[in-house]
């Protein structure tokens, strides 16, 4: 069994239950807890799992609205406006994109009134920013 096989199939079982414990982790993917713990101490110091998180439905939770925002950005400022996007609490995640828009970012807010004032607002606000589209999630399928 290559190391690769081994810390694929531990990751597999990580995506599926962050929360797993060692001894479930290794069940899963039929190697010994202290292979786990090696491969997940690994996997971690080289930056490869960057985290653990819990996947959330909006629309279970009182008053939260997401939306996802693809960002124009002049090339210009692109580092500046990254930074500043960064800092923002109301942005969970922030991507480059090879599609249609420089960044996407995930902007999350207590209610649709707060979400478009910090798109129209905030984002807007940013020198280097040129346009903003978001697409409101509304009901979460997987």
């Amino acid at each position: 069994m290559s190391a690769e096989a081994t810390e694929k199939r531990i990751l597999s079982v990580l995506e599926e239950d962050a929360q797993a414990s060692y001894a479930e982790i290794a069940e899963r993917a039929d190697v010994s807890k202290p292979t786990v713990r090696k491969y997940i101490n690994k996997l971690e110091e080289e930056g490869v799992i960057i985290g653990y998180s819990a996947d959330i439905d909006p629309k279970k939770l009182s008053s939260q609205s997401i939306a996802i925002v693809g960002v124009d950005v002049e090339s210009e400022r692109y580092v500046e406006v990254t930074q500043a996007l960064k800092k923002f609490d109301s942005i969970e995640s922030l991507y480059t994109s090879s599609g249609d828009h420089t960044l996407m970012a995930e902007v999350r807010a207590p209610d649709g009134d707060m979400l478009g004032r910090i798109i129209n607002e905030e984002i807007m606000g940013l020198e280097g920013v040129s346009a903003a589209h978001p697409s409101f999630l509304q009901e979460r399928l997987k």
